[in-house]
């Protein structure tokens, strides 16, 4: 059972987080293992299980990133560890972030490159903003999610330029 299966609410980049988060308190209560101390351990193996992945659920579905891959991994289009090819352009723009990065010696050049950046960040979601924002099981196409996904690995680069600021 995936994660949505477990919290019944359609498949979307954009859960609704207002039903996202009653449904956690639902499903904590329902499964907490407390409740099951007399069962016997095959029980309680399964409802740990299903209390692990409830946790985990919420976790993911409070973050945007962690979204986009466990939706694109449950539909075969990304591998953990995947060596996926970003394009010429996009890198050389980055190598250039990085250069000015290594030769930043002030906040002031540090907070410009951070300006760039997000900019940047700003740049790449356009493109797939409406399908995330509108997509649909069954409707949204492979096309689509091929474009989301090479979002996210822009998007995970930049995140990482980012942290080492």
């Amino acid at each position: 059972m995936n994660h949505f299966e477990l919290y019944q609410i359609p498949i979307s980049f954009q859960p609704d987080l207002v039903l996202v988060k009653k449904r956690f308190y639902q499903l904590s209560r329902e499964f907490h293992p407390d409740f099951f101390a007399h069962v016997s351990e095959e029980e309680k193996e399964k409802i740990l299980t299903i209390s692990a992945q409830v946790n985990k659920a919420y976790q993911i579905f409070q973050d945007e990133q962690a979204l986009i891959k466990y939706i694109l991994i449950e539909k075969g289009l990304l591998v953990e560890e995947e060596k996926y090819q970003l394009s010429p352009g996009f890198l050389i723009e980055v190598m250039d972030l990085n250069e000015l990065l290594m030769d930043a010696s002030d906040s002031a050049s540090k907070e410009g490159i951070r300006a760039s950046i997000l900019t940047l960040q700003n740049n790449i979601y356009e493109p797939v903003k409406a399908i995330i924002t509108n997509y649909q099981e069954g409707i949204s196409t492979e096309k689509e999610l091929l474009q989301v996904k090479d979002y996210y690995y822009q998007k995970k680069y930049l995140d990482r330029i980012l942290v080492e600021l």
